[in-house]
């Protein structure tokens, strides 16, 4: 249940994160606003970590395979996108569309095992949920 909670959570920030980030780029440009976000992230990342932690900050160099550690530079550019979609389609498309694209590639990460997941089997209950998701957006989206 916790984990549930959790991750309604997390979409009610990112959701929010969103709108104010492309507020922000009104008022500056895309790469500055995005290196503020990345830069005050990394403030609240390293303040949490001194307060909780204090374990080797260069333990993170020794997840393998190396390219894990790219995603820093995805969060550059998924702040980017979200920022550029919101502005583009307004905050409720671009946040259906985010949701399913990060639903649709997620299960296809866990039914080939890509990037050290398990492996999960095709289910066509959940292929048939992703396709009723689609579906939601041709008719939110239906004039």
């Amino acid at each position: 249940m916790v984990g549930f909670l959790i991750a309604l959570l997390s979409g009610a920030l990112m959701s929010i994160q969103g709108v104010f980030n492309t507020q922000v780029t009104k008022s500056s440009n895309i790469w500055t606003a995005s290196a503020f976000v990345q830069f005050s992230a990394l403030i609240v990342c390293l303040g949490a970590w001194f307060i909780t932690e204090r374990t080797s900050l260069l333990k993170v160099f020794e997840v393998e395979p190396k390219y894990m550690l790219l995603g820093g530079a995805i969060g550059a550019f998924i702040t980017y996108t979200v920022i550029k979609s919101m502005d583009a389609l307004g905050p409720a498309k671009a946040v259906m569309l985010i949701v399913v694209a990060q639903l649709l590639v997620a299960y296809i990460i866990e039914v080939f095992g890509w990037f050290g997941v398990d492996k999960q089997p095709l289910e066509w209950r959940k292929a048939i949920g992703m396709a009723l998701a689609i579906a939601g957006i041709v008719i939110f989206k239906w004039k």
